[in-house]
């Protein structure tokens, strides 16, 4: 009985950790990039009571042992770097990847991050900027006397006037790694390399396994509201049914203290 409250124990903490990850998938559904997340995990240690293969007093061998499992513990919340839906929005610095690569940016203290989330925009001095004032390398700025701004999906980024003439140019790389799922979130859509991540591969749109690029598109987040939904019902009604495993291990427990009176 002790073991059965030890278990529906793990298991609630468990459900709760799962609960979380969906509901933080749900309330990022309208994030620009953003990659939904899961919860796994693994089965606890087994207390063996008997051993598969041993003789019984008979002389034959046990078919199967007898193990009595200890519970449930997470072991990783995984992102899913699945393409998400695309949104026309006609704003010419608005940046989609079609297919795989980050862009870089660098924060306000120079350290360098990542994202999916290409809503761009212009600072003060004209430099191609996200909406939290990190700069997209290489740092671009538009020249004030230019009218029109093209992005081709190769990567190249052309600042013109009023009669087609190029003031700026420049060419914009994605950066793709070898285990995306390995980087580590910071939130404000960007994302650190980690030991795990493996080095970032400078590519140019198109090349390799790098993407490309759809100027005057964002791409949404990739959570479906339906599967997220659906799971927080059974994740509900698991943690509803081992705090039920928690109440029927203490009423049992009662029953046997009450044997003594």
């Amino acid at each position: 009985m002790m073991r059965s409250l030890y278990t529906g124990t793990t298991g609630m903490v468990a459900m709760q950790l799962q609960i979380d990850t969906m509901a933080n998938n749900l309330a990022n559904v309208n994030t620009l990039g953003f990659k939904k997340s899961r919860a796994e995990f693994e089965d606890l240690m087994y207390q063996t009571l008997a051993v598969a293969g041993t003789q019984n007093e008979g002389g034959s061998r046990l078919p199967t042992g007898l193990q009595v499992g200890m519970g449930v513990r997470p072991t990783t919340v995984h992102k899913f770097f699945t393409q998400g839906d695309f949104q026309n929005t006609g704003n010419q610095l608005d940046v989609a990847i079609s297919g795989q690569g980050f862009f870089r940016l660098q924060d306000a203290a120079g350290n360098d991050v990542y994202t999916r989330a290409g809503a761009f925009k212009l600072n003060q001095d004209g430099t191609v900027v996200n909406a939290n004032g990190y700069t997209l390398q290489p740092a671009f700025t538009v020249p004030q006397q230019a009218t029109n701004i093209v992005i081709t999906e190769r990567g190249v980024i052309n600042a013109t006037d009023g009669q087609g003439n190029v003031l700026a140019t420049t060419t914009i790389p994605l950066y793709t790694f070898i285990n995306p799922p390995g980087l580590t979130a910071l939130g404000r859509n960007v994302y650190q390399i980690s030991e795990a991540s493996g080095a970032a591969q400078e590519l140019t749109p198109g090349d390799q396994n790098a993407g490309t690029l759809v100027q005057g598109f964002l791409e949404m987040s990739n959570v479906q509201m339906v599967d997220e939904m659906v799971g927080l019902i059974v994740g509900q009604r698991a943690y509803e049914a081992n705090s039920k495993t928690i109440s029927t291990a203490d009423a049992m427990l009662q029953t046997a203290v009450n044997l003594k009176r």
